[in-house]
């Protein structure tokens, strides 16, 4: 009778429930205060439909977070290379295939007969975290200060997955992915030289990522001067900090935002930060950004905790992954860095990553269990 009862030890984080819990629920008020009118460049379409998708993209995806929080992570590991062999498959079938389906100009979508279109590379970040915690759990601090068997390995392994998202013309979720290495090899003892190295490297694979797409290089130079690009490649850029302005202190009140309606294209995905802004004003942006902050506090608090190498590395790669993509998605929206489509996590309209990231935050939550008690 005892094994039946429900201790609180046996549940999943309470901070880290609660705070995904409210980014979540944020996200689906955002979602349907931009259901009325979605502005993607020069049309606007009257869209009923994607609050109640998101909705179910939200239960699918609170159910992923329980599983994941009960599933043992020990488990996860004898799959760690199968998963990112398959998930390089799915992204080679995305470029190369006739299921890969094309939007906005990028091609990172899979349709396969009649499932719901799915985007791998959401995917890929959380298969990518679980390989890195296994294999540098398994070399140790020791190993990882030797380039050639500790820290190449780490790089070339993932390698051909950021490659095939960077075909994908997504930019941005693999530079979080190449920033999740540096943050895991990082903390796995690599060293200093090493990681510099690292980092020269991706910032070289980056300037010419940017230099061989000329809208890239538009978007830098919108950025350095948005004065002069306010009506073509900073019209974004421009319209996300209007709303901003708009919100002032408490905003203009949910679903009263007007730069959603025919100005800030894409508002219910990369630029929903800039809705939120506009309709609750600094305090809620505050709270969105406090929240995140809290999120990452607990995973860093949670990862320390860890005696087992490969539950640290686990619970310091999902943080890492969450808390550099909200940065650099309330960067972009403020301004602070040139516009590149990356959503927000928990608060951005799709199915895919709405699913994965509350996987991997359930995943978080359950390593706040001890080690040592049955699962």
């Amino acid at each position: 009778m005892a094994r039946m009862e429900i201790s609180s030890a046996r549940l999943p984080d309470v901070t880290v429930t609660a705070v995904v819990a409210l980014l979540t629920v944020i996200g689906l008020v955002m979602a349907f205060s931009t259901s009325k009118l979605v502005s993607s460049g020069d049309e606007v379409k009257m869209v009923t439909s994607h609050f109640q998708k998101q909705l179910l993209f939200a239960a699918i995806g609170i159910a992923a977070y329980w599983f994941a929080a009960g599933v043992a992570p020990e488990s996860l590991r004898r799959y760690s290379i199968l998963g990112l062999v398959l998930t390089s498959v799915l992204l080679a079938l995305v470029l190369w295939s006739p299921l890969g389906v094309m939007a906005n100009g990028a091609t990172r979508w899979l349709k396969i007969g009649p499932l719901p279109q799915f985007q791998p590379s959401e995917l890929a970040k959380l298969v990518l975290v679980v390989f890195l915690a296994d294999s540098l759990a398994r070399r140790g601090p020791e190993k990882m200060k030797d380039f050639r068997f500790g820290f190449l390995p780490n790089l070339l392994i993932p390698g051909l997955p950021i490659a095939l998202v960077a075909l994908e013309k997504d930019l941005g979720t693999a530079i979080v992915m190449v920033s999740i290495i540096c943050g895991m090899v990082f903390i796995a003892g690599a060293r200093l030289k090493h990681l510099a190295g690292l980092i020269l490297l991706a910032l070289l694979g980056i300037a010419i990522e940017i230099i061989r797409e000329p809208y890239r290089v538009r978007r830098i130079l919108a950025f350095m001067n948005p004065e002069e690009h306010m009506l073509d490649s900073a019209f974004q850029l421009t319209q996300s900090q209007l709303a901003f302005a708009s919100g002032g202190l408490w905003g203009a009140g949910i679903g009263s935002g007007q730069q959603k309606l025919f100005y800030l294209p894409e508002a219910h995905t990369d630029f929903v930060l800039s809705v939120w802004g506009e309709e609750t004003g600094l305090i809620g942006t505050l709270v969105v950004i406090g929240l995140f902050m809290a999120l990452t506090w607990r995973g860093i608090t949670i990862g320390i905790r860890q005696k087992d190498p490969y539950r640290r590395f686990l619970a310091v790669g999902i943080t890492a992954w969450l808390a550099i993509q909200a940065a650099i998605n309330a960067m972009v929206v403020l301004g602070a860095a040139p516009t590149k489509g990356l959503p927000l996590p928990f608060l951005s309209y799709g199915g895919t990553g709405l699913i994965v990231t509350l996987a991997a935050a359930g995943l978080l939550a359950g390593l706040a269990r001890p080690l040592e008690e049955p699962l």
